[in-house]
Order: C-alpha cells, then structure tokens, then sequence
C-alpha cells in the first residue's frame, strides 16, 4: 500500500517532467502519439494474426518438399538417385540439392533480426524430418540454407527464400511508416501554424508590456482570433488611461508649478530676514514632493523603447550622485547594451543611487549580464540596511521605513516604489537583499 501511495504521488511529478513544456510539443504529442501506437498495434497485429499464419504456411510446405527428397535419397543413397532427385527439385520444387559427403552440421545457429519467423520453419523441419538438421536464412539475402545429415554426409539443399517468408510482409512495415511520417509532417505543418499565431499574441503583449507599440494584426483559429481581439481592446483601453492621465498630469504640473514659481519669485525679491531661509527650503520640498509625485504618477510611460549603452546611463546617473560628494564606485562595461525607455531607466536607477547615498557613506553601481541572457543592475551601499521581513514595505508607496534607515527628512518614500514600477514596464523587476558591504543590495533585473 506504501509503495501505491508513493507512485501515485510521484507519478504526475514525473509525468510533468518528461511531457513536453511548450503548446506545439503537447499539441504534436497528442496527435503524434495516438497515430505511433495506432500503427505499432497495426503492425504487431499483422505480423501475430496474418503474416505469421502465412509464414507458418509457406515454411510447412517447404518442410513437406525437404522431407520428401529427404526420404527418397535415403531410401536408395546412390549418385544416380541423388542426380535425379536433384534435377525433379531443381525443376518442379525450385530446390538446390548437393551431397556433402564429409560435410557436419554446424553446432550453432546463426542469429537472426526475425527469430520467430526461424523458429517458425525449424518447427516445421522437425515435425516432418526424423533426422538432424540446421536451418539458417541470415547468410544469403535471397536464399535459406537446410542441411540435413544423412547416412552418406549432410544434404545440403537451398531454397528461394520467398518459398519460406512472405516477401510483401516488410512493403507493409514500410507502408506504414511512410503514411506515420506524411500524417506527422501534415501535423506540424498545421499544428506550427496555429502555435505561430498564439506566439505572436504573446509577443506583442510582452512588448506593450514594456512600452512598445508593435503592429499586431490577429491570426490563427477562431479562439485565438478572439482572444486577441480581447487584447487590442484591452490595450487600446489602458492607452487611452493613459493618454487621459498623462494630459490631467501635464494640467495638474502647471497648475502646481505656477504658484510655487511664484512664490519663489516674491521670496527673492522680499527683503532679507531671518525666517525667509526656513521659507525657501520649505518651497524647494514643496517643489522637491510635486516633482516626485507627478513622476510616480506618470511612470514615463510614452517614452519609447531605443537601444541603449547600460554601461554608459550608470556611468552618467552615478556620476550626477558623485557630484553630490557622494562616495560611489562604478563597475559597468561600455558595450553592454539593452533596449529600454533610457529616461524612465536613468530615474529608477537614479533613485535607488540617491537612496543608497542618502543612508550610506559607501556606494558600488554595477552592470552585467546573467547567464540566463537577461540584464542585472545593482547598487550595493554599506548603510544599515533593511530587515528582509520589511522588503516588500519598503516599495510600497510613501513607506518610508525610519526605523530601518536614518531618518528620511527630505524624500516621501516614493523612490523604490518609482523604481519597481519603471522595471516592471520593461518586463522586469526590481528586488532587495543585503549586500556584500554590510547594508543593502537593490538589483535590477530585466529580461534579455
């Protein structure tokens, strides 16, 4: 009963694994394999019910024929009744008899890639032949070989061997293999049209997943032609939010920035006093939280997709940190490029840099390229870090986790929020551990 449990188990385990993994691998198998067994139970019928009957048949007579000029030579072993018996055979049976007189039977028979069809003609020999013989149909391709051994040496006799198999039985094998292999060819055929559509729906929501607008145009059988209909309506609905967003955002930016412009402007022209210093850094976080807020809200979501140096844009976002007097050390190759929204990538990338050195006094920006294919940035700082219970906390919007970090006076814990959703966009994501300096590792990882 233990041993039923555990294959009951195991057995869709190990059923998953040796199924194929893709849609056109499952959908060749399930045609593929019912014709494979359909045919094997075909052929493995013809030969038990049909061929073999046959072969049994045509080995019994051949038998009868043997023993017969068998018989005759031992009843008068002389030359001239061999001669005779060898001209009737050789004319009315299509046998080749000759005296062996010092002649022995092999001990051995010869292996054969049919034995049932050997065993077959050796049962009919000893059913009509008393005496001791040796069958072998292996050495010549056309012809079967009986020695039979008599009072004078062995008879050697040799016969056609279409008189002992049936010679259309292998046309059939090969029939059939033939249609298995046209049926195949036909199922791939069709089978890689309708797999080619569903790819193609893929392909073209991965890449407005990430910000692309590919041309898309539905193919393939009715459900898929559906179902990707579904998607060119869903993605004309959330472009149109979209555009609708980005113009209330754009109205919303004036409207805001207007006013703290000029705000701005009176402050500078007020005459000098001790509080307007405490005004002005209140209007640049004022400034400082408008612009973060339009740019969580917006995502850069129009920017097009173009082929950039990654090395380059790291280069580029940890020198501005540098400039700042922060302490941060590159480690990113100039040929290393990727397709993104290169200003959507350079502010998630310039915010979790930002992040680092506003905790840390030591910051490492590195690029490379996984095995897998795909692209991985990380920014490594040796700060305090973030307990790992708190990882998903930390990108929740306006998290701001003061007791992880020191004391965050100036941003409102959007920055990693930012980040995960512009890595996201390019089908990628954006994931924290600590890091070999002691504080944080904020990677970002993105599709090849």
């Amino acid at each position: 009963m233990k041993f039923h449990r555990i294959l009951r188990v195991l057995w869709p385990r190990l059923l998953k694994r040796w199924l194929p993994r893709s849609l056109f691998g499952r959908s060749l198998l399930i045609i593929v394999l019912p014709i494979a067994l359909m045919q094997g139970a075909t052929v493995w019928g013809f030969f038990e019910a049909h061929l073999r009957a046959v072969n049994e048949q045509l080995s019994s007579g051949l038998a009868g024929d043997v023993a017969m000029d068998v018989g005759d030579y031992q009843a008068d072993p002389t030359p001239a009744n061999l001669d005779r018996i060898a001209m009737r055979a050789e004319r009315l049976q299509s046998l080749s008899i000759v005296l062996q007189p010092d002649g022995k039977l092999p001990e051995k028979p010869r292996p054969s890639l049919f034995p049932s069809n050997d065993d077959a003609l050796r049962l009919a020999v000893d059913n009509q032949i008393p005496e001791n013989f040796w069958v072998d149909t292996t050495r010549y391709p056309a012809y079967v070989d009986i020695r039979v051994a008599v009072k004078t040496g062995v008879l050697r006799i040799i016969a056609p061997r279409d008189r002992v198999f049936a010679a259309r039985g292998h046309a059939f094998i090969w029939l059939l293999t033939g249609a298995t292999l046209l049926l195949t060819g036909v199922a791939v055929l069709f089978i890689r049209n309708q797999v080619r559509s569903i790819e193609r729906l893929a392909a073209a929501a991965e890449a407005f997943g990430k910000g692309m607008d590919v041309p898309f145009k539905p193919h393939g059988a009715r459900e898929v032609r559906a179902a990707a209909s579904a998607f060119l309506d869903m993605r004309e609905r959330i472009q149109r939010h979209i555009d609708q967003r980005t113009t209330l955002l754009a109205a919303v930016s004036h409207d805001l920035r207007t006013p703290l412009t000029r705000l701005k402007l009176e402050v500078a022209l007020a005459p000098p006093a001790p509080h307007m210093d405490a005004i002005r850094r209140d209007l640049d976080e004022m400034q400082h939280m408008v612009d973060e807020y339009l740019a969580f809200a917006r995502g850069e979501g129009g920017e097009p997709a173009e082929r950039v140096d990654v090395g380059r844009l790291v280069a580029e976002v940890s020198g501005a940190a540098a400039r700042t007097g922060a302490q941060v050390q590159i480690s990113a190759p100039l040929d290393l490029f990727a397709t993104l929204r290169p200003l959507a990538m350079k502010r998630a990338l310039g915010n979790l840099v930002m992040n680092a050195v506003a905790h840390a006094g030591r910051v490492e920006v590195a690029a490379a390229r996984r095995p897998d294919g795909g692209l991985e940035i990380w920014v490594d700082d040796d700060g305090p870090g973030i307990a790992p219970e708190n990882y998903e906390e930390a990108f929740r919007p306006f998290s701001r986790l003061d007791p992880a970090r020191n004391p965050n006076a100036k941003g409102v814990g959007l920055g990693l929020a930012i980040a995960r959703d512009v890595a996201r966009g390019h089908g990628g994501d954006v994931v924290l551990a600590p890091g070999p300096l002691g504080g944080l590792r904020a990677a970002i990882r993105l599709p090849g």
